[in-house]
């Protein structure tokens, strides 16, 4: 047997290379996407732009945007969106690291040491109920304003047991301009005691 005839003996043995062979879409699934296209073309051609569509929920445009902002800020809303990952939803703060507001001498004493607080926050030691923490409070002066400061103030104020009086946005703008030099936080509780 000759070599030719040896090779075209092995490719009659071997199967042939497979290859992918065309399927189109069933006729009755093309049949559904073709009317589904058609309803939505005439659905949208025949809706009325200025009127609530008759099928969905009912929605208008104007149903659907953002309700207007309150006049007055909510403090207890605030708070949980800034504070309550170091002074805690109980505000008894982290033993430690961040001091407790409950019962702090800070806010139960002047207004003003707790909107200074606010304001230009704190760096460095601080003594609570009799324990010292050393951290950073970051400043809320330049994200809140005087009225979500105030709203903040009479929240920390008048929760976990403190007595402390409302405290108005009157007084934090007072505050905030006699201090308007103040670029840096506090240092402590040393910077403070000239407010309490």
């Amino acid at each position: 047997m000759s070599q030719q005839e040896s090779d075209a003996v092995q490719q009659r043995r071997e199967n042939p290379d497979p290859n992918e062979q065309v399927k189109p879409l069933p006729f009755a699934i093309m049949l559904v996407i073709a009317a589904l296209f058609t309803f939505g073309v005439v659905y949208i051609a025949e809706t009325p732009l200025n009127l609530p569509g008759t099928w969905g929920d009912q929605r208008v445009l104007a149903d659907m945007a953002a309700p207007a902002k309150s006049a007055t800020a909510d403090g207890a809303a605030l708070f949980a969106a800034n504070c309550v990952a170091c002074h805690q939803a109980t505000g008894l703060g982290v033993p430690g690291a961040f001091p407790p507001l409950a019962g702090s001498e800070y806010l139960n004493g002047k207004p003003d040491v707790t909107v200074q607080i606010l304001l230009h926050g704190i760096k460095g030691s601080i003594t609570v109920k009799g324990n010292t923490f050393n951290g950073e409070m970051p400043n809320f002066g330049a994200k809140f304003s005087d009225a979500e400061i105030a709203a903040v103030a009479t929240h920390v104020r008048s929760q976990w047991g403190n007595k402390g009086v409302a405290i108005d946005t009157a007084a934090v703008a007072k505050g905030r301009d006699l201090t308007k030099a103040q670029t840096t936080p506090w240092n402590g509780g040393q910077d403070l005691e000239k407010y309490r």
